[in-house]
């Protein structure tokens, strides 16, 4: 009897002695325990899937052979660029040089000849290159050029039709090149710079029907002379450091006119020449300055 009552007692109480059921905090660290895991396991396949599946694909990629095509195609971009004058030669003028509103600026690129021009130009500023010969071929259908500037060049020869068709052409400027002689000259010139050159000597005829032309550089050549027939519209004339070693009544001057005055000439320098100007006073009695120079 005592045994039946006891096991009674036993599972009446047995309920009792179960484990507690899971808290709510154990729940949530399991819960991002669980988070964990899955974002742990998410990062590890992305990482399998973007890097090293990447990785094979860039591996299998550098096995590749090229075809004969694509070897050529290296062979070729390895060879040496082309030479600057051969560049030159076929670039477009206005990818070689600077065109602005009518202006082309060709300085300092190393052309050996005048590149062709757009046909509105009015304005090529070619300095310090390496031209060595002017035709008229240059500057055929160019009927707006104002002002052509080849300072610094190698030009030893131009072509006497090189100018004539330029009715516009209004400066000149040849300086600092290797000039023997001067070409045929365009009526409407205003300036013409020819210094620093060889010069020697000018055809009688050069500047007789230049009847605009104010400026005119001759000086650092090796005239033996002054040019004749200057024109009455000269205001400034530069002859120094030339060979000129002697002048007449008639090269500013009219001999047989003793009431003649040149009044628009502000300006002649002669110095740098085995002259003595004091000697010749009746060429300077039309001028109303005396020419800058020696006089004893």
């Amino acid at each position: 009897m005592k045994t039946v009552r006891s096991t009674l007692l036993l599972l009446l109480f047995l309920p009792l002695t179960q484990p507690a059921p899971q808290t709510l905090m154990d729940s949530h660290i399991n819960y991002e325990y669980g988070i964990d895991n899955f974002e742990e396991a998410k990062f590890s396949q992305d990482y399998e899937d973007k890097y090293l599946h990447g990785k094979n694909m860039k591996e299998k990629e550098t096995v590749i052979i090229p075809d004969e095509k694509s070897l050529q195609l290296q062979k070729d971009e390895a060879v040496p660029s082309l030479s600057t004058k051969k560049e030159n030669d076929e670039m477009p003028t206005c990818l070689l040089c600077v065109c602005l509103s009518g202006s082309v600026y060709c300085e300092e690129v190393d052309i050996d000849a005048v590149p062709p021009l757009p046909k509105e130009s009015a304005y090529l500023y070619a300095r310090f290159n390496k031209i060595k010969k002017l035709t008229a071929k240059d500057f055929a259908d160019m009927p707006n050029l104002r002002r052509l500037d080849f300072t610094g060049n190698l030009i030893e020869d131009i072509e006497d039709s090189t100018f004539s068709k330029l009715s516009l052409l209004e400066e000149l400027t040849l300086a600092e090149n290797q000039l023997l002689r001067l070409p045929v000259l365009p009526p409407k010139l205003t300036l013409l710079n020819a210094k620093h050159n060889k010069i020697k000597s000018i055809k009688a005829n050069t500047f007789k029907k230049l009847n605009k032309l104010s400026f005119l550089y001759l000086d650092h050549n090796d005239l033996e002379s002054v040019p004749p027939n200057l024109p009455e519209s000269l205001r400034v004339i530069h002859l120094q450091f030339n060979s000129i070693s002697s002048i007449t009544d008639d090269t500013f001057c009219k001999a047989n006119d003793t009431h003649y005055i040149r009044d628009r000439i502000e300006e002649i320098r002669l110095e740098g020449n085995p002259i003595a100007l004091g000697k010749h006073p009746n060429s300077f009695i039309c001028l109303k300055r005396l020419p800058i120079g020696s006089y004893f």
